[in-house]
């Protein structure tokens, strides 16, 4: 800790939640850490030594649940929050930010802000309804050097100790090594990259994908169908990416095939259970009631689908996983229709 630049040697985390705890944990190996919850019982905890999520925290780690102490001891902050909740959270957090904050969202999903009746099937989506967690960032605060964790970054596997890797977005190279210094230990290993806007898509859209090879697994087939899924749903993710003005190599590296492999095959993955459980014949209340955290690839899916009636794109990979978990369409039928489905290239994006 002590080879630390002195505006690091304590990191702000917002958010207690699965990834948020696994990333705070990761800090305390570098670091002192100060972890955000508005829930003071959570706050309680932790502060007392006590377990959460099953994980008794280093001792340099410690909670608050005032957005005014988080940012006067931290400069650099990382916001995990869920994507519905982002906007309110950033819009609470601004008042005690300033340009001298980073900020490295680790948030996988999507704002919709404007007169958009989301919850229409007949409305279409604008680039300029769609916002990323960096650009709510940048909107809603004074921050100007932000940054994303894109993938693959399963909660679960980092909490049990396991080696992983995540990829840090931004055009700022500061941002890039202040998180690098930080998160970096034996265990977990960070790349960086400066095509934020790809690395952030290919973060959030991957989980829609993941969504529909849990559906898969559920049914028990091969993975010789779910290899196809998976890599004709890359296709889609950099056809929604390059409309919404990403650039295709980010979806080709750590924070594209990389995430998106880890998350459709593993059921330590939110969006990989979530399909599996609509394979086994619940409906999609029933899944999230049996479910801790939300799966943000069931909102994606939606946002993927209108996006990609917008820009007049081919997604039936999307289109098939909406008319199954929206409208209870056949599983069996969806599966047929994406066999048969007539695919003339096989990569036709570079």
């Amino acid at each position: 800790m002590s080879t630390l630049p002195e505006n690091l040697q304590k990191v702000g985390v917002v958010g207690a939640g699965s990834f948020g705890t696994a990333i705070a944990n990761l800090l305390s190996l570098n670091t002192n850490v100060l972890i955000y919850s508005r829930q003071e019982k959570l706050v309680q905890n932790i502060n007392e030594g006590q377990e959460h999520m099953g994980l008794r925290f280093n001792e340099n780690v410690k909670a608050t649940s005032s957005f005014e102490h988080l940012a006067q001891e931290c400069t650099l902050i990382f916001p995990i929050i869920s994507s519905i909740n982002f906007r309110e959270v950033m819009q609470k957090l601004s008042p005690y930010l300033r340009p001298y904050h980073l900020l490295i969202h680790g948030t996988k999903g999507f704002d919709i802000t404007g007169d958009v009746p989301f919850e229409s099937d007949d409305i279409k989506l604008s680039r300029s309804n769609v916002h990323t967690m960096s650009e709510v960032i940048r909107q809603e605060t004074s921050v100007v050097r932000v940054g994303c964790l894109s993938g693959p970054n399963l909660a679960v596997e980092i909490l049990e100790g396991q080696p992983a890797a995540t990829v840090i977005g931004s055009r700022f190279n500061e941002v890039i090594k202040s998180g690098r210094k930080v998160l970096d230990s034996d265990q977990f290993h960070t790349f960086g990259t400066h095509e934020m806007l790809g690395a952030e898509l290919a973060g959030v859209l991957k989980n829609a994908i993941a969504i529909g090879s849990g559906i898969l697994g559920g049914l028990g087939l091969g993975k010789n169908i779910q290899a196809m899924l998976i890599t004709r749903g890359l296709m889609e993710m950099v056809y929604v990416g390059k409309a919404m003005g990403a650039s295709s190599k980010a979806f080709i590296g750590i924070a594209g095939i990389g995430d998106l492999v880890a998350t459709a095959t593993s059921p330590k993955s939110r969006n990989y259970t979530f399909g599996a459980k609509i394979a086994s014949g619940m409906t999609m209340k029933e899944v999230r009631e049996s479910m801790p955290e939300l799966a943000e690839g069931v909102r994606t899916i939606k946002i993927m689908r209108l996006l990609a009636r917008s820009h007049k794109i081919h997604v039936p990979i999307t289109d098939m996983l909406y008319s199954v978990i929206f409208e209870d369409f056949d599983i069996k039928r969806a599966i047929n229709y994406l066999m048969n489905y007539p695919y003339a290239v096989d990569v036709d994006f570079f």
